[in-house]
């Protein structure tokens, strides 16, 4: 191999390898991971009996794509949601499920539709800019309704404690609290 070959050979190999680590290591612009406890309760409906479910969680990403784990006590993973605009991923113990977006996800892992795609934005103490929202009047709970929920976000700054309720039946409640 001549001088010249091993030069564009080497500057070819350095050339791939920067690229490739170029790809690797440049950040992207991320949410922040968000965690903390959450209880969900879903009052009975026609055709089933009430849930109910607490854990452990941890969320990042935004509507577009994010995941979502939710961890037992133990720290066992009990759910791991991933999603994009390509659809959506839950792994739990009974197997990998795919959806064809995270609201078909939320009515077959939960028989209702919890807006997932919204809570990044909820959980940050702010409205979902995919959908048009009111504000609490003057002088009630802080807080928003937007997609039929109702967000509570009194002692959310100071303690992390937030709640959302939807009024329509059945009756669900999100409550949470996030680590500070």
């Amino acid at each position: 191999m001549t001088a010249c070959r091993r030069r564009l050979l080497r500057a070819a190999v350095c050339l791939a390898a920067t690229s490739l680590t170029a790809c690797t290591t440049t950040p992207r612009h991320s949410a922040p991971l968000l965690s903390g406890r959450l209880a969900l309760k879903v009052d009975a409906g026609e055709q089933r009996p009430a849930q109910s479910l607490s854990a452990s969680f941890e969320l990042q990403g935004q509507a577009d794509a994010g995941r979502l784990r939710l961890l037992s006590p133990l720290g066992q993973v009990l759910a791991d949601a991933r999603w994009d605009p390509h659809g959506a991923l839950l792994v739990t113990r009974d197997g990998l499920h795919r959806h064809a977006s995270l609201a078909d996800l939320s009515l077959a892992a939960l028989g209702e539709d919890v807006p997932l795609q919204a809570l990044p934005d909820w959980l940050s103490g702010r409205p979902w800019p995919g959908s048009p929202h009111e504000t609490a009047p003057e002088g009630s709970d802080e807080g928003f309704e937007q997609l039929g929920w109702r967000i509570f976000l009194q002692g959310w700054r100071e303690q992390g404690i937030w709640r959302a309720e939807r009024a329509q039946s059945p009756h669900i409640v999100l409550r949470v609290r996030l680590d500070r």
